[in-house]
């Protein structure tokens, strides 16, 4: 059965994520290319370096300095953390980097499973298609009035790798 725009919201509201755009898609199976994958993890790197941009989200994840710098370098991705497709492979989505987000892995894209496959077997599926490169529930991703020091601290370290790389 079809879920209807307001139905899908529902679901996904009481996974927590209220706040995340959905997107409706007709999942058409798609071929996949035999070297996908060597290709998947060559976007990633360059999907990680993108993130420069968007270090006041990031500051929100609460990542040591180690686990910020290895992540914005496209060096290592810290442990729970997931980089997703918004549209899957199988069924029409583009090896671009526009395409991917990144999020916790758990709960966020576990629940994002959990809300995809409960939909299986429809001529359309709501998939979640987050607005910015990195996904945080608002609830989650607001400073308050104080202003945030590490954001202060993580954002000056970006800017410096950045002005490094002439972006």
């Amino acid at each position: 059965m079809k879920l209807s725009e307001t139905a899908a919201e529902k679901i996904i509201s009481d996974m927590g994520m209220g706040d995340l755009p959905l997107v409706e898609i007709q999942p058409i199976p798609s071929p996949v290319a035999p070297d996908w994958f060597v290709r998947y993890k060559e976007l990633c790197q360059k999907f990680l370096l993108s993130l420069t941009d968007s270090v006041d989200t990031l500051a929100f994840m609460n990542f040591s300095e180690s686990e910020f710098m290895g992540l914005i370098t496209a060096q290592s991705v810290p442990e729970n953390i997931s980089i997703r497709f918004r549209t899957p492979l199988v069924w029409g989505g583009k090896l671009e980097t526009d395409n991917l987000f990144l999020c916790w892995t758990f709960p966020h894209s576990y629940n994002m499973d959990r809300f995809i496959a409960g939909q299986f077997g429809n001529t359309s599926i709501w998939m979640p298609n987050p607005t910015k490169k990195v996904y945080l529930p608002a609830h989650t991703a607001d400073g308050g009035d104080g202003g945030n020091a590490t954001e202060d601290r993580l954002a000056q370290m970006a800017a410096q790798l950045a002005a490094g790389r002439d972006m």
